[in-house]
């Protein structure tokens, strides 16, 4: 053995015979270690439920058929199974059901239409028009008016049409 070994315990020479074995040959010391502490977290679980599945039996003492329950459960619910194949394929089925967006023919490379693209406007901003001077006089007299009309007959319409922008979100570009 290399110097060093003889002083491991059981273990940790267990842990790499296992690695040897397996064809790894290059590790760092602490790799040992760390398969050390996980072999003794894993065991310290199934014995703990273990002894919880013996005392609700009505048990004294753990025996094997509470240890092989508490891996199968411990595998039940740490590893989890794919889907079988014919919900896959109903569920590949309904996706390709949707049509891809048509791209935007032209020179290079093929682009998906504007809309569909990050860099599309994505908002809006009101900004309403700023009136003349006839307008507000004419809004004035039409405001006379329309004070001797009684409040059920009256419609409160906008006095204008808001005007909507849109901008890019996207990069600035060099002028």
């Amino acid at each position: 053995m290399a110097d060093g070994e003889e002083d491991l315990p059981r273990d940790a020479k267990i842990v790499k015979t296992l690695l040897k074995s397996m064809g790894v040959e290059n590790y760092e010391p602490r790799v040992v270690h760390q398969f050390l502490e996980l072999w003794y977290r894993y065991v310290v679980d199934v014995l703990t439920d273990a002894q919880v599945y013996s005392e609700h039996a009505g048990k004294s003492s753990i025996d094997s058929d509470d240890v092989k329950l508490a891996i199968q459960s411990k595998v039940n619910f740490s590893f989890s199974q794919p889907p079988p194949r014919e919900v896959l394929l109903e569920l590949a089925r309904n996706r390709n059901k949707i049509p891809l967006p048509k791209s935007i023919a032209g020179p290079g490379m093929a682009l998906p239409p504007e809309a569909d693209t990050l860099i599309h406007p994505n908002y809006q901003l009101v900004i309403p028009r700023k009136r003349t001077n006839e307008a507000v006089e004419e809004t004035e007299e039409e405001e006379e008016a329309s004070e001797s009309k009684s409040q059920e007959q009256r419609t409160d319409l906008p006095q204008t049409t808001p005007q909507r922008v849109s901008f890019p979100l996207g990069p600035k570009r060099a002028r």
